[in-house]
């Protein structure tokens, strides 16, 4: 169990460790949930999902460029070949 002191200004500092163990580091947001029993859960924060993280994440580096109609048609193909 690792033992933390509270400041003068009621903050707690969490070890390296614990944020290791977490798997968060700096700049990253933690989430703390408040127990009927006076117990917290502590728990790395889900990251906020952008559309900028997803813009580009199927391209591939010197791949084909599709139309949206070429997409749609490889869809469609897709579907009626799993039935």
């Amino acid at each position: 169990m690792t033992t933390l002191t509270i400041t003068a200004k009621g903050q707690v500092t969490l070890k390296q460790e614990l944020l290791k163990h977490l798997g968060v580091s700096a700049g990253e947001k933690i989430e703390a949930d408040k127990l009927p029993d006076g117990r917290i859960v502590v728990r790395a924060a889900a990251p906020e999902a952008r559309i900028a993280d997803f813009i580009g994440c199927l391209s591939q580096k010197g791949g084909p460029k599709l139309t949206i109609d070429e997409m749609s048609e490889i869809a469609t193909r897709g579907w009626a070949e799993s039935k």
